[in-house]
């Protein structure tokens, strides 16, 4: 089988099932940025394996673009789709909010915004966070038009909470200094 076919030249694609979209489809555009925010986390997982006192969360990452891989299939489901899809679970949830209140657990109170910044792995992580950000508005104008697993836009509303935790993590690690706002 050849890698490309020609059916996407003139800006339309297949979504989960055959349903022929636009590019531009809300759907593909949600599936595309979570696909985004995949390969940003694992770029970050590579530049932090280099890092031996944030080796631990290389794993974390891991298991989150496999999640996300599921995030990214279940928005590329089309209208009348019959194939049985994996799914984000409240296990799932539970095992981030459990990842999030362990960090959170090493790290100092936050008394103000902290904003990007401090050290490059740092500044990665605030791009992930970010882009989680609009991986989850997408979702959610997904859900607006089609049936989405509500599990799904917990699961990138914790993500980005993890990820902001994990910035933390990071500077602290790497004795960076966290950048504060300061109006």
């Amino acid at each position: 089988m050849k890698l490309y076919t020609k059916g996407g030249d003139k800006g339309r694609t297949s979504l989960i099932g055959g349903e022929r979209v636009r590019k531009t489809d809300v759907r593909v555009e949600a599936y595309g940025t979570a696909d985004e925010l995949q390969a940003n986390i694992a770029y970050l997982a590579d530049k932090m394996a280099h890092e031996v006192s944030l080796t631990t969360y290389v794993e974390d990452c891991r298991w989150v673009c496999s999640k996300l891989m599921t995030v990214c299939s279940l928005l590329a489901v089309g209208c009348n789709c019959e194939y049985e899809m994996p799914k984000i679970s409240e296990e799932d949830i539970a095992w981030l909010e459990g990842r999030i209140d362990a960090l959170q657990a090493e790290l100092n109170p936050v008394e103000c915004f902290t904003i990007p910044g401090g050290c490059e792995l740092a500044s990665l992580c605030h791009i992930c966070r970010t882009v989680c950000r609009r991986a989850e508005r997408r979702a959610i104008e997904v859900a607006e038009s089609y049936e989405v697993d509500k599990v799904l836009l917990v699961m990138l509303n914790r993500l980005s909470d993890y990820l902001y935790a994990l910035c933390r993590t990071i500077t602290e690690r790497l004795g960076a200094e966290e950048v504060l706002w300061r109006p």
